[in-house]
């Protein structure tokens, strides 16, 4: 017996999937779970560990990609079938990277993902040798991007960050120069820093670039 985690925050998507894999003999849904932490929560008190899971790539906690390592650890053998409704490749990329066995857009039929399920259960490969290569070829291409972007961000002084939070936050040049006690002339000074050490052309782009790579927090992703 299959035992399976589905991790899927609608409802409406979650639900018909686990009836449908319900219906099969060999398979079990052991859990269901509608956030990272809770799939997190479902993987550490599963006994026995789970054999497969189903994850959403865009949980509303973080992305599913996290979760495959932990799914490892739990069970060696076990193996990680990512359904997202992005095409962004990059994406795709790092899950297959990651350790995810397949991928399938959530625009097929639910039948079909049962069936990929066996398949991948069964040893066969969803992806084909060229879409593999492609994907391994992104994965590599993006590490360079993250080692690149890691690179700019450690240029930054921690009076820079500290600019870059509060324009996070929605301040202007003269709550920023009040706040930090400096003159708005330096405050401008630290900007031009900023934009040269980031590599951007402005303030908008050093925003999201910084949201992008943890250096800010915004309470509403402006990506």
């Amino acid at each position: 017996m299959m035992r399976i985690l589905l991790a899927e925050d609608h409802a409406s998507s979650r639900e018909p999937l686990a009836f449908m894999l319900e219906q099969e003999p060999d398979l079990m849904v052991a859990a269901q779970a509608a956030s990272l932490a809770e799939a997190r929560e479902a993987l550490s008190e599963a006994d026995p560990p789970v054999d497969f899971a189903i994850i959403d790539l865009d949980l509303p906690d973080g992305s599913g990609t996290e979760l495959i390592g932990e799914l490892h650890a739990t069970n060696r053998r076990a193996q990680a079938l990512i359904l997202t409704a992005f095409s962004e490749r990059g994406r795709i990329a790092r899950a297959v990277e990651a350790g995810a066995a397949g991928v399938l857009h959530k625009s097929v039929r639910i039948r079909d993902v049962v069936s990929a399920v066996r398949r991948l259960g069964a040893g066969e490969q969803l992806l084909s040798p060229q879409e593999i290569g492609e994907l391994s070829r992104l994965a590599v291409s993006r590490r360079r991007q993250d080692r690149e972007a890691q690179a700019r961000i450690e240029r930054l002084t921690p009076r820079e960050r500290e600019v870059l939070q509060a324009l996070a936050e929605g301040l202007g040049d003269r709550e920023i120069s009040a706040r930090l006690y400096v003159s708005r002339a330096t405050v401008q000074s630290h900007m031009v820093n900023i934009l040269a050490k980031l590599e951007v052309a402005s303030r908008l782009q050093a925003l999201l670039f910084a949201a992008r790579n943890g250096v800010v927090n915004l309470d509403e992703p402006l990506y």
